[in-house]
């Protein structure tokens, strides 16, 4: 099947009970094996995502929002591998050997109107990474040939991993901005996992980048990464007025990254007329929505769009954007999940965790 040996068992990070301290305890599992439309990666490195640490600690249950049963208690959805089993359909388009990328939506079902017209984003039969399919935080993963991204030579796995949610996420937030470059973007949270990507992509697309986040370390971050201006909201007592200062009539966009209530209220007064509020957040609290007062909207002709997730073409479009220093990691191991997500609830971690799963 193969020139590599695969085992027949294999060490995953599984969701605990309630009732448990952890959220995760490696366990020995079989090794799956790929069906005709698959190929079987093993995963040497998986990114940690907010959503990761939001299935995995029942964040979003009063959203009705759970791992479903099928993904047998895996999350995970920012894996990088290398292909060591090929399904029967896939020979040819897949080869021993190849570097791949498993991504949010593990699958889709080509058929229905979303997936004919290109948004295969909201295909009706999709199955998702790690929420509705087993995800990354495995040795060995199952993956649908037709969605796996191959990841370009140029790029390492440590690099590729987080790009293929928070890297695409934060690219195709920009695009859905509709700023031009020498335009001004407000990047509220900038210096976290998804803003520091933000930020370059971008700076990379020309447009004037204002960060705000707080503490020195993530200053430095955001300047070096490209951001024209950063902006402590912990030290400033009018970030809205400084936002004005800089862009003299207010920004042409803003992504909301935050999930904070104070950030969704924020976001629409950093804009200019005929400005952008993209919204990318995920917040905990049920109470929290995106709110602009009907008058402020109309007479400053104001656009509010969602951003969730990315079609295949923009991650591809999202790699060949990439730049030396894309992303910035914290590099840990997958049995160390668990204290990983410990300090990503504390805000200790500047720029994107990336765990390492196998050599």
């Amino acid at each position: 099947m193969s020139a590599y040996e695969i085992p027949k068992t294999q060490w995953a990070a599984v969701k605990t009970t309630r009732t448990s301290i952890e959220r995760v305890v490696m366990k020995l599992i079989d090794v799956p094996r790929p069906k005709a439309s698959q190929i079987l990666l093993k995963i040497t490195y998986t990114g940690l995502c907010g959503s990761d640490k939001s299935f995995l600690c029942d964040d979003w249950e009063a959203f009705g929002i759970n791992m479903s049963p099928e993904t047998e208690g895996i999350a995970g959805h920012e894996g990088v591998g290398v292909v060591v089993a090929v399904g029967e359909d896939m020979k040819g388009r897949w080869n021993i050997g190849d570097r791949a990328g498993v991504k949010w939506i593990a699958s889709v079902c080509g058929k229905c109107d979303f997936c004919q017209d290109g948004e295969e984003v909201h295909c009706l039969n999709q199955t998702n990474s790690g929420f509705t399919a087993p995800g990354t935080f495995q040795r060995y993963c199952v993956a649908d040939g037709q969605c796996t991204t191959k990841i370009p030579d140029t790029i390492t796995d440590q690099e590729a991993a987080p790009i293929l949610c928070g890297g695409v996420t934060a690219y195709a937030a920009c695009k859905k901005s509709g700023v031009r470059p020498g335009g001004w973007i407000v990047i509220p949270g900038a210096g976290g996992g998804l803003g520091h990507l933000a930020v370059q992509y971008a700076h990379a697309m020309g447009m004037r980048v204002i960060a705000v986040d707080t503490g020195e370390r993530k200053r430095q971050l955001c300047l070096d990464l490209g951001a024209d201006a950063f902006i402590d909201f912990a030290t400033t007592e009018d970030t809205v007025g400084e936002v004005k200062k800089l862009t003299k009539h207010g920004a042409h966009g803003v992504l909301v990254i935050a999930s904070s209530k104070e950030a969704f209220t924020t976001a629409p007064k950093f804009l200019r007329p005929k400005g952008t509020v993209v919204v990318i957040g995920l917040p905990v609290d049920t109470s929290v929505v995106m709110g602009v007062p009907p008058g402020q909207m109309t007479q400053m002709e104001l656009r509010v769009v969602g951003s969730f997730a990315a079609i295949k073409k923009e991650v591809e479009e999202a790699f060949d954007l990439s730049i030396r220093g894309l992303p910035i990691v914290s590099e840990g191991e997958l049995e160390e999940l668990d204290s990983w997500i410990d300090k990503l609830q504390g805000g200790q971690v500047a720029g994107r965790v990336v765990l390492r799963v196998a050599n």
